[in-house]
């Protein structure tokens, strides 16, 4: 049932899912599961107004998609769902 929920609450499809090495190195599996469930529902996270309001244009346009957190260490990290909705990639800023 909550599994039902979650997908409900979804905006878009990830695709798949790919972490980049030093993202995996950094961060916890729990913050990489709680920044995609926040991602996938349209809680980008620590973005400006504006990268904002280009995420919410970019759900009907199919444009891509950034989210910015802090992982329970304090590191900022980026998640970004392509254009076309075939990925979402978890880095660090530095890797990008």
């Amino acid at each position: 049932m909550a599994e039902q929920s979650a997908r409900a609450a979804a905006k878009f499809a990830l695709g798949m899912t790919l972490i980049t090495p030093g993202a995996q190195r950094t961060l916890t599996q729990q913050d990489v599961l709680l920044a995609l469930r926040r991602h996938q529902q349209g809680d980008w996270g620590d973005v400006d107004a504006h990268d904002r309001r280009e995420n919410e244009l970019a759900l009907g346009a199919s444009l891509r998609l950034m989210s910015v957190y802090v992982s329970s260490a304090g590191e900022k990290f980026w998640v970004i769902t392509e254009a076309d909705r075939s990925a979402t990639t978890i880095l660090l800023p530095e890797e990008y």
